[in-house]
């Protein structure tokens, strides 16, 4: 069966994210309708800090905005671990107040094992999520941020 994957278009390129409904059936649902729907699009960075994350996700580009669909349950696993590329749900402290914001690990950072929601990996284009711009002070909040071109639904062959 093919896995399926997303294909996250940014201004330097490509980034293919494998989706894992093995791990987060409703989250992987929610990020695909909203892929789906155009809902990314044009959607900016708005909070990457180096070493550890690009968060993006929030319509209103200041970390507090999410879709008009409802906020989703937790769906933590202690079976896949947060490492360099993963895709995890950005929450307030709320286990259950994901929506539409996401984050993709820089790095490993075990401390967020069994605390947040994974529903994708980096299979492709890493190396532009490394290059988008990096926020300053401690929040890591961008000026001027890096924008989602488009964000797609897509399937893999294998």
């Amino acid at each position: 069966m093919a896995d399926q994957t997303l294909t996250l278009t940014l201004d330097t390129g490509d980034v293919v994210i494998r989706l894992r409904p093995d791990l987060a059936p409703g989250h992987v649902a929610r990020i695909t309708e909203l892929a789906s729907e155009g809902f990314y699009d044009g959607v900016v960075f708005h909070r990457v800090i180096s070493g550890f994350m690009a968060q993006g996700g929030d319509p209103t580009g200041t970390g507090t905005g999410g879709s008009d669909l409802g906020n989703l349950p937790a769906e933590f696993t202690r079976q896949r671990g947060f490492v360099r590329g993963t895709v995890g749900a950005a929450r307030t402290s709320d286990p259950n107040s994901a929506n539409s914001q996401f984050y993709i690990m820089f790095a490993p950072a075990p401390h967020l094992d069994g605390q947040y929601t994974i529903w994708g990996q980096v299979t492709e284009g890493m190396e532009f999520i490394d290059n988008i711009k990096r926020g300053s002070g401690g929040s890591g909040m961008v000026s001027n941020p890096d924008k989602i071109v488009s964000m797609k639904v897509a399937a893999d062959v294998g």
